[in-house]
């Protein structure tokens, strides 16, 4: 029997401790070549919003092979994207336009050994765990094991599993956060401190969320750089969960910069009618790979299988930018949710002979 799952489902048996074991173990194995992941394929057309907003149709495709836990898994997105300006910063917005307002995302756990569909899943609360997760073992390896202060940028989905991991691999004592939406700012702020135990205070500018930070760290939807150098002091330990928050200024004045994967790539295939209209296709410093910075990255699978160095020092400035996904990381945190939700008698069993054939494929 194939198990199909839910969100909620997974939260229940997925808590970010347990991915960032997971994961742990998956990027020493990535590291040492003993797990595989796949580029990312977007495929893009010019489409428009049910009410007539110009638009892009994404289709977006990453798998990757964990023999360890002998699974393989793809995670799929079928997405309406806009890039409207908000607060002045361009940014990336996925329209919930399939009906009843929601969003469309799968993840598709299969067997090594059999070939056969393990789990079928929405992808939201996995994605958020493993781009999580991937951040927090960044700041693991690289932050000083005395910061206690964290300064964010962002009030999202994202922004909170980010305050998760930080606080499961540090011990955080108080959290300032910055977004433009106030309100939103004084909420997200409130249900965080509920939930972590400690002071998370909505502040009026970025400038005051970074104010004496140990971590100082970027959760946001922009497509135009958020983080400035000049937070970056002695000790201080940056994040970003997606290149186009930081200059290269900024990663310039980092003594150790790591990025989630130095071997992963992005294939982005663009219909002719939508090229012009697509600002992620505008090159930047990611594309342009300068020399003074490219030769000295390592990746999250080198610091886990101690390819690489960690913080050398209390006075460095380390940062990791989480530049682009994995499927690798899908079938990592997917195999764990999956056996747990098992034993735990959740979600419901589908006839995996309806997902598979007798024709040769």
């Amino acid at each position: 029997m194939t198990l199909v799952v839910s969100n909620e489902d997974l939260e229940r048996v997925l808590p970010m401790d347990d991915a960032l074991a997971v994961l742990e173990d998956l990027y020493r194995d990535y590291g040492e070549g003993r797990a595989v992941s796949g580029p990312r394929v977007d495929v893009v057309a010019a489409s428009s919003t049910p009410d007539g907003q110009r638009a892009h149709y994404g289709l977006k495709t990453m798998a990757g092979v964990f023999p360890r836990a002998e699974v393989g898994a793809i995670r799929l997105n079928s997405d309406l994207v806009t890039w409207p300006v908000q607060d002045g910063l361009k940014r990336r917005v996925k329209v919930p336009a399939a009906p009843g307002g929601r969003w469309c995302g799968l993840v598709l756990l299969f067997s090594t050994r059999t070939g056969e569909p393990l789990m079928i899943c929405p992808d939201g609360y996995l994605q958020r765990t493993r781009v999580a997760a991937a951040n927090g073992l960044g700041a693991r390896y690289l932050a000083r094991p005395d910061a206690k202060y964290v300064g964010l940028l962002g009030t999202g989905w994202q922004a909170e599993g980010q305050l998760l991991a930080f606080c499961t691999v540090r011990p955080i004592e108080r959290v300032r956060v910055y977004s433009p939406n106030a309100d939103h700012c004084e909420t997200f702020a409130s249900q965080m401190s509920k939930r972590l135990g400690i002071p998370v205070q909505a502040v009026g500018s970025p400038a005051a969320a970074m104010a004496d930070a140990d971590i100082v760290a970027a959760a946001t939807n922009t497509l135009d750089p958020v983080l400035r150098a000049e937070w970056l002091r002695p000790g201080v330990h940056g994040s970003a969960i997606k290149v186009q928050e930081v200059g290269i200024d900024l990663l310039r004045r980092c003594d150790r910069v790591a990025f989630h994967t130095l071997k992963n790539v992005k294939q982005h295939t663009v219909a002719p009618e939508a090229e012009q209209a697509n600002p992620e296709q505008e090159h930047g410093w990611w594309q342009e790979r300068p020399a003074d910075l490219w030769e000295r990255l390592v990746d999250l699978g080198q610091l886990a299988s101690g390819q690489a160095p960690g913080r050398a020092s209390p006075d460095e400035i380390t940062f990791f930018m989480n530049n682009i996904g994995m499927g690798l990381q899908f079938a990592a945190v997917g195999a764990r949710a999956y056996e747990r939700a098992r034993a735990a008698g959740l979600g419901h069993d589908l006839p995996t002979d309806w997902f598979t054939e007798t024709v040769h494929p």
